[in-house]
């Protein structure tokens, strides 16, 4: 059976179908109604997830050692309270006030408001070195050999050498970088930045942020407790604010959550808006938008059933979707007022506008279901999802439009409505129409000259790994977070490396240490800390050896010294007469956040620190390196696990996938197009528009790619198809006119881009950055592909069917002679 046999039975059927919806419409509408009650039923508990997690496979390394530290260890980052708008003095009040109370709350493990200054300062000459102690001990006996020359009348100077130092600060820099350095480290004890007057309490939960309903739960918790305090005692300008990793999740959730259904909503007022204009007439609305919404319905009962959830991509494409739906509408109710104009009944337009114009809106959509397919072979879930729920979206909108609209129709006639009468040859498209023809050559140098300059810039294109901009940093959480880090003076949210003993977490240590050595400055790990080096080794050797150096010490007359030197001896004889300590002897804020959810009984950890931004995407990817793979000595292997890497696996995810997606998506429309049209040639045609376009929208304006918006690129291939295959398709018609077909046909794919355009058009609105650089692009790469379809593409055609009547006149002569 030919390709065109197979055209022609495709397009007799929906002719037929829709002419019995046309002449039972009560049976069709039941049907409608019945499933989209369904729809609505199975789609009632759906809810935005837009944690990260989720968004990988289970079966990812980085996904099980995530969920295998939550077990043990609980969830990463704080629930962070910051009073600001007081003098230091009172601040600090405000903290020592709070920290009993804060830590009695049912999910608070423990509070971290202080840096643990004191205990290692004491134990400071515990974590250096025998060999070191042993320098520091040699530089006193110097000093004290040099104090007794000086005391002898009868010892002659010859020189005017300075008295050998008693000040080791030289050796404790080298270990500056040792937790214990870096979590004492800080102009003051509390956590604090006098100049901007804040003072921050971190308070540890129990549970996970990634459970958003506990997340909400134990945030709640805080700010009602912070709610029933009394602060006016701390001054009229003092207050409080909630942030942290608990706290910002929240708001990102419900600002997303608003994002989308304001995008939703404005999209579908647009549409209304727009349809209304078009057909000028309520009725052409509600033709067009019935069967939109309900099919709208269908899909995301299928999404309730297959997923339960939509994440952070599929959540908005209720408003894209609607767009690419209505585009569907506009042809076949436009197709159906044009035969109707030309004294066919409603039956009669109805089976020819859905045999026809139908069949091209079934290509296109099938198309596009291809194309957004291409999506589903990404294990990425927001691309895997986004592709299997706008595929089935697409064909849901055809299948809504043969049931409804006919029926809608049918039941209009019957009560006398008569569509109104557009003019095919009034209108600007009208005169471009008539323009065209004379001009074609022209315009396609013009636009091809211009595609030409847009496609040699190709290359200024880049993808973004800046995952900072995809944040909104007006949300107060977010921006009040980055000060906190910045009093810290290091990062929240460690990763985290399981230890099952202290053995095995002195391995890591050594592991990390070394590959943060080997590295130099261009390592990505600002820290490493674990409970064995928190209590170091050899304590007793190292008491000995403090033990003599006081012994010299206090041989020293303190009288007789500098100021500056005094205050280094007094410090030495403090730190000296420290006793070695225990794990259970650390500070409580210190030990607890090593310990698990079970306690110290329940297994060691080691914290990782990273020395870099972690939304910094390209270097995140570098860090995750740094900190998976370690091979322990019983042959297993340990990596960290945090949301750092789930980051950092997703964008390798994407970088890997985005090829593979685009050339999947190229080469499904082109094989669906070549199937339904019959030849190759015509379907490289109807494509040129949309692969001219994205060339186009990788050269326009500099706009760079993110893991989000990257997903138009296949969107763009899959819908803007439909304007080629809509002119291609009504041109190849008998007797086919090019005037009247494109003023026709033209405003028809005008107004498809359009509504297409505006489910997008909403998200240029939102606040949130991801979903903000997604509606740039994708409105970007619509706004080029309209030039390209109302100029570039009806002036190669013009080329293309000029050329060909060319060749055909010079040939018959010659086989005439």
């Amino acid at each position: 059976m030919s390709d065109k046999r197979v055209a022609e039975r495709i397009e007799a059927v929906m002719g037929a179908l829709a002419a019995r919806n046309h002449r039972k419409p009560w049976q069709a509408l039941v049907v409608a109604v019945v499933l989209v009650v369904l729809g609505g039923f199975f789609a009632r508990t759906l809810a935005l997830n837009a944690d990260m997690v989720g968004l990988l496979p289970k079966s990812f390394p980085s996904v099980q050692d995530l969920e295998k530290m939550r077990k043990r260890f609980g969830g990463q980052g704080y629930v962070v309270v910051v009073g600001m708008g007081a003098e230091p003095a009172v601040l600090k009040q405000f903290v020592d006030d709070m920290v009993p109370k804060a830590a009695q709350l049912p999910e608070i493990q423990f509070v971290n408001y202080q840096r643990p200054r004191p205990f290692f300062e004491e134990h400071a000459l515990y974590y250096v070195d025998v060999p070191d102690l042993k320098v520091i001990q040699e530089r006193i006996d110097a000093r004290i050999a040099w104090e007794k020359e000086q005391a002898n009348p009868l010892f002659v100077r010859l020189d005017d050498a300075p008295p050998p130092p008693i000040d080791f600060t030289d050796i404790e820099q080298k270990y500056a970088g040792s937790a214990s350095q870096r979590m004492a480290n800080g102009e003051d004890l509390y956590f604090i930045d006098p100049e901007e007057r804040l003072v921050v309490l971190m308070l540890k939960p129990k549970g996970s942020s990634a459970d958003l309903n506990y997340a909400k739960k134990v945030v709640g918790q805080v700010e009602d407790f912070l709610a029933q305090q009394d602060f006016s005692k701390y001054g009229p300008t003092f207050k409080t604010a909630v942030t942290g990793t608990f706290k910002k999740k929240m708001d990102q959730q419900k600002m997303i959550t608003a994002d989308l259904g304001r995008a939703s909503g404005i999209a579908m007022v647009l549409l209304v808006l727009y349809l209304a204009f078009h057909f000028r007439s309520a009725l052409g609305v509600v033709f067009t938008m019935a069967p939109v919404l309900a099919g709208l319905s269908w899909t995301y009962g299928f999404v309730g059933l297959a997923y339960g959830k939509v994440n952070l991509l599929t959540g908005f494409l209720a408003a894209v979707l609607g767009g690419l739906g209505v585009e569907h509408g506009i042809h076949l109710l436009g197709r159906y007022t044009t035969l109707r104009s030309e004294g066919q009944d409603s039956l009669q337009a109805t089976r020819e506008a859905f045999s026809h114009t139908g069949f091209s809106a079934f290509i296109a959509a099938l198309v596009a279901a291809l194309t957004f397919l291409s999506l589903s072979i990404s294990e990425f879930a927001a691309f895997h999802e986004f592709g299997i729920i706008a595929a089935v979206g697409m064909l849901v909108s055809i299948a809504s439009y043969l049931l409804i609209l006919p029926a809608l129709l049918g039941l209009a006639s019957r009560w006398g409505w008569t569509p109104r009468t557009h003019v095919g040859s009034a209108g600007p498209l009208a005169l471009l129409a008539r323009w065209l023809p004379r001009s074609y050559r022209a315009v396609a140098i013009v636009v091809g000259l211009g595609l030409v300059v847009l496609i040699s810039q190709a290359w200024r294109v880049s993808f973004s790994y800046d995952a900072s901009k995809l944040e909104d940093v007006r949300v107060p959480s977010v921006s009040l977070d980055r000060s906190v880090n910045r009093i810290l003076g290091y990062s929240q949210t460690p990763v985290v490396v399981l230890t099952d003993s202290r053995d095995m977490e002195h391995e890591v240590v050594r592991q990390l240490e070394k590959r943060k050595a080997e590295r130099g400055k261009e390592s990505t790990i600002d820290f490493v800390g674990a409970l064995v080096d928190l209590v170091p080794k050899q304590q007793q050797e190292k008491k000995t050896v403090l033990q003599a150096i006081r012994q010299r010490l206090e041989k020293l007359d303190p009288e007789r010294m500098p100021k500056d030197v005094r205050s280094n001896l007094e410090r030495a004889l403090k730190m000296t007469r420290a006793e070695p300590f225990q794990r259970e002897n650390l500070p409580e804020a210190v030990r607890r956040q090593f310990e698990g959810l079970g306690g110290a009984d329940a297994g060691g950890v080691v914290l990782v620190y990273s020395a870099i931004n972690l939304a910094d995407g390209a270097r995140t990817r570098t860090f995750a390196k740094e900190v998976r793979g370690m091979n322990l000595p019983d042959g297993t292997q340990v990596s960290a696990a945090g949301e750092a890497l789930i980051v950092a696996d997703i964008l390798d995810m994407v970088a890997q996938d985005g090829p593979r997606i685009l050339g999947a998506a190229i080469l499904s429309v082109l094989a669906a197009m070549w199937l339904t049209l019959g030849r190759l040639r015509t379907a490289l045609i109807c494509m040129l528009p949309t692969l001219l376009s994205v060339a186009g929208l990788m050269a326009l304006l500099d706009l760079k790619f993110n893991y989000l918006n990257i997903v138009v690129l296949p969107v763009l291939i899959g819908t803007t198809v439909d304007a080629g295959v809509h002119l291609m398709q009504r041109l190849s018609e008998p007797d086919s006119d090019f005037i009247s077909v494109y003023a026709e046909t033209g405003r028809a794919i005008v107004g498809g881009l359009l509504t297409s355009a505006i489910g997008f058009l909403a998200l240029v609105i939102a606040q949130h950055p991801g979903l903000n650089s997604i509606g740039n692009v994708a409105n970007l790469g619509f706004g080029v592909n309209v030039v390209i379809v109302l100029l570039g593409f009806p002036s190669l055609l013009l080329l293309v069917e000029r050329w060909r009547r060319k060749h055909s006149t010079t040939a018959a002569p010659a086989e005439n002679t």
